[in-house]
Order: C-alpha cells, then structure tokens, then sequence
C-alpha cells in the first residue's frame, strides 16, 4: 500500500469508526455495496469499522446480519477486500461457516500474502477442521497449527496446574524464588526456618531479588508454596548464551523443548500443555516470541505456546551471564492469599505483608495493631503465624475497615479477636483496649503519599513514633515500611533492623524498632 493510499484508508476508517452504528450500516454499508470493484477498495476502511463497531457496541440481532456480509465479502474479487473482510471476522464471531470458508479459501489462494492473512484469522477461530487441514498439508503455517492446537485444547482438554503431584526426578533442577529486592534475608529465613520443608531444599545462593533453592528429595508445587514470602517460582530449565538473535532464539527453544521442560510440565499439569513465554524486562518482543514459539513447536508439539490462559509462563530472564529461561506456574488466585476477598488502593502486596509479619517475630498471647490496615493483610499474616491473642485494625477509610474485616474473616484464624474501627489512629484511647502499654507488636505500611495523597507525610510518620512510644508494652515492637529517610524517634525506641527494599520503582526502609523497659537508655538497651 502506498503512504497516501494508506494515510487516506487511515482517515476514513477514523470519520467512520465514530459513527453510530445504525448510520454505519444503513448508510456506509449500502454505498459500499453499490460501489464499483474499483470504489469498493479505495473504500475498505468501511469493513474495519464495521468489525470494531459492531463488537463494540451493535445489537446482537444485527451481528448475525454482519456476519454473513463478511463471510459473502471472502468471495469479492478483490484481494484487498477479502483480507479486510479476513480480519474484521473475528470481531464479530466467525462461526463454523466461517471457518468452512477461510479454509477454502486457504486451499485456493496463491498469493502468500493472504495466507498470512488467513494464517492470523484462523488463529483466532480455528478448530478440528483447521487442525484437520493444516495435518493434511504441514508447514503451510507453523505457526497457525501451534494456535489451533492450542485453542482445541483449552476446550477438549482443559489445563490444571496440580500443585499435590510429587516430582520425583529432580537432578539438575534449580528453583529460584523471585521477590522484592531488599527482602531476600527474610525468604532465605523462612526456608531455612520452615520445618514442613526440612529435608526437600537447600539454598544455593541468594543474589539481588532472588533466593536459588536446589531439591535434595522429590517434592510437589504445595510443599513450595507453603511458603508465604516470595512473589513467584520460577524452575530453572536452562541458562543460554549467544552472539546473534538467531543462535539465541535456537538456544531458548531447545530449553523449552528439552526433556527437563517436558518432565516438570508433565508431573504438575492435568490436561494440555501450555505456556505463554515472555520476555523479562524486554517489552513485547512479538517477533522474538513467535520465532521462539514456532521453534518449540516443531522440536516438540506436546508443548504448546498459548497467549490465553496458559497454566504456565515460560520467562526468559536476563542475568550477567546471558539468559536464564524460567517455567513458573500462573496461578491466578495466589493459594496462599485464599483469604484476600477484596482489595484497597494502595494496599499491601500478601508477600510483603508476610515478610514483615515474618521480620517482626512473636510472642505468646501477641496483641497486634495496624494503624493504617488498609485490607488486613499484615494483620493476617500475623495472626497465621500464630500465639496471637488479638488483633486491632484503624483506618480512616470505611471501605478499608469493611474489607479489612471480610478479609481476616475469610483468613479463619481460630481464637484470635478482631476488632476493625474507623478512625485516626491518633485516637486510638477512643477504642477499647488499645491504650498505652497495652501493645505487643504494632505492624504496618502507612500511607507513601503517592497513589493517596498526604499533606504532611513527615508529621504522619513522626506521630506515628509518637504513639507506638505511648502504645507499645516495655519490648513491644514497631515493624514498618518508612517512606522517609529520617524521623523524630523518641528515646523510648531503639532500632533493632532498617533494610532498603524496592517498593516497585522507589527505596523504602522497613525498619523494627523495640520498646526499652523504663530505665533503660538506648545505648544500654
């Protein structure tokens, strides 16, 4: 297409695509289908607005109608008009007729460009009778063929990840718990420390945002998962290296492909193999990406690249030493967050919240407060770890007290009291049992005055301080994330930890402070 034809093409599908749809059809649609072959291509912009629209915004009775023009609009003697035509079905819904004649077209056409047309809208619709076709005539479009395999079996063989089933042959395998920078100590801690894993992992090496685990006996999904701190899992197929894009993209599939990759996909997924690859701090990458696929593909088709609900992502990770090719489960809830029934914004990611939970340790008959608990989640993970008597949660917003509330009720933490108000924490004496010398642990992520605004951050933080001197029992402790660099600490506590930890684009310090007992100083503390 040349640039003035397109510019052109671009400016009347922009006036058309405003239209109501009723104007479109009625008046866009007639004119197009009186026009001359000739008028009907310099026109086409008219079929694209018509797929957009009517997905959009067009009643259902109507769509029908639609579709049978476009299906009609496959047998136009232009080129041009059946490839809009093409790509504007599966806006609409293409139907088994639909696909009856792309796939008749396919098997008439010549010219390569329609079929990469038809390759891409048969990657949306296609079925067994694509399947059937494309078997029948292998490597007219890999890559189509990967797409319809994929889509078959997200219907006939639906993919579960099975987080019970026992990997028994892990040599060579690595596992590498991905988190927030700053907080690796706390997952190294918590595995070392779990006794339910006790005898499966050892750490191999922690680095920036990453603990490497190595399996010394067989192991399932939910024995990692029981670990609360990390973001996401990632097993370690392979790490490749390459001085061009085409020895990489040969080095990754073989990894995707290997007898590893297939083993670990096999023993922890029900149904289809599937995978949506992505690569890590890279953009879209969708050339890479369907080169990559494609490859996969053809060195083994059991494994299958899926943009849509893939059970697993295949990542490709960029380290100092080239690229390291990561398969993570997609589990979407998270297991280990069951009880998060509604959200706040700017609340808590469940990991970071069960760090600090973890940072803060405990005590028996631990009485817990969270100033600023926005939907419970450090309050919570608290109360899982157990010894909690009671928890307290304030927060100026109702709609943060009520979530907070259905949260640690969905959490079914058993005899531990809960009691959620909406207030100032500056007014906590208004609530009964919050007083001072009355708590054991105060933990929370205050407000950083970027997705909610606050006037006066510093003064928030410095009452903050404040009240923890006055609320906290002689060795009660302040575990919280400071967006500030400085505070007026008062003498009555005493930093015990300050670690810097990536909050998603900023530095954040999650510091514990203790109590002293009365008499004592800091420096004796």
């Amino acid at each position: 297409m040349k640039s003035g034809e397109k510019n052109t093409n671009k400016e009347l599908y922009n006036e058309l695509r405003v239209l109501p749809w009723e104007q479109l059809w009625t008046d866009e649609v007639a004119r197009f289908n009186r026009a001359t072959p000739q008028e009907r291509t310099a026109r086409v912009a008219v079929v694209r607005a018509v797929g957009v629209v009517f997905s959009e915004c067009g009643p259902q009775e109507q769509k029908e109608e639609v579709r049978q023009w476009l299906l009609g609009l496959l047998q136009d003697p232009g080129e041009k008009v059946r490839r809009y035509a093409m790509t504007a079905l599966p806006k609409i819904g293409a139907g088994t007729r639909g696909e009856t004649e792309l796939l008749a077209l396919l098997q008439k056409t010549t010219a390569e460009r329609e079929k990469k047309f038809l390759g891409r809208t048969l990657d949306k619709i296609g079925g067994a009778a694509t399947l059937k076709v494309l078997e029948t005539a292998r490597g007219i479009l890999p890559q189509t063929e990967q797409k319809v395999k994929a889509i078959v079996a997200r219907t006939q063989s639906p993919s579960v990840v099975r987080m019970d089933r026992v990997l028994l042959d892990f040599a060579k395998l690595r596992i590498h718990l991905r988190g927030r920078k700053g907080l690796e100590q706390i997952v190294r801690q918590e595995v070392e420390q779990s006794p339910l894993l006790r005898g499966r992992f050892r750490v191999a090496e922690v680095s920036s945002g990453v603990v490497a685990l190595l399996p010394v006996a067989p192991f399932s999904l939910g024995d990692i998962y029981k670990l609360r701190c990390f973001g996401t899992v990632g097993f370690v197929l392979g790490s490749v290296r390459a001085s061009n894009e085409a020895e990489l993209i040969e080095a990754i599939a073989s990894v995707i492909a290997s007898p590893l990759s297939l083993r670990v996909l096999k023993t922890f997924t029900e149904g289809s193999i599937r995978y949506r690859l992505n690569f890590v701090a890279k953009g879209h990458q969708r050339g890479a990406v369907r080169s990559v696929a494609n490859r996969a593909y053809a060195l083994c088709p059991e494994i299958l690249n899926d943009a849509q609900n893939a059970p697993w992502a295949m990542e490709i990770h960029p380290t100092g030493r080239g690229n390291s090719v990561e398969l993570s489960p997609r589990l979407t809830p998270d297991p280990r967050y069951y009880y998060r029934q509604a959200d706040v914004p700017a609340a808590s990611h469940p990991p970071l919240a069960a760090c600090m939970a973890r940072l803060a340790g405990g005590c028996d008959n631990e009485v817990a407060w969270d100033p600023f608990c926005g939907s419970g989640l450090e309050l919570i993970e608290r109360a899982l770890l157990g010894g909690v008597q009671s928890v307290y949660g304030t927060d100026l917003s109702a709609e943060a007290i009520a979530v907070g509330e259905s949260n640690f009720a969905a959490a079914k933490v058993r005899y531990v009291a809960a009691k959620f108000t909406c207030c100032d924490f500056r007014d906590f004496e208004g609530i009964e049992g919050l007083g001072p010398n009355t708590v054991s642990l105060i933990v929370t992520n205050p407000p950083m005055g970027r997705r909610v605004p606050i006037g006066d951050l510093q003064g928030l933080i410095d009452d903050l301080f404040s009240v923890a001197a006055t609320v906290l029992q002689p060795g009660g402790r302040l575990v919280f994330a400071n967006p500030l660099p400085t505070g007026t600490c008062p003498p009555a506590l005493k930093l015990q930890t300050r670690q810097v930890v990536d909050f998603g684009g900023f530095n954040c310090r999650l510091e514990m402070y203790r109590k002293l007992a009365r008499g004592t100083t800091r420096a004796g503390g």
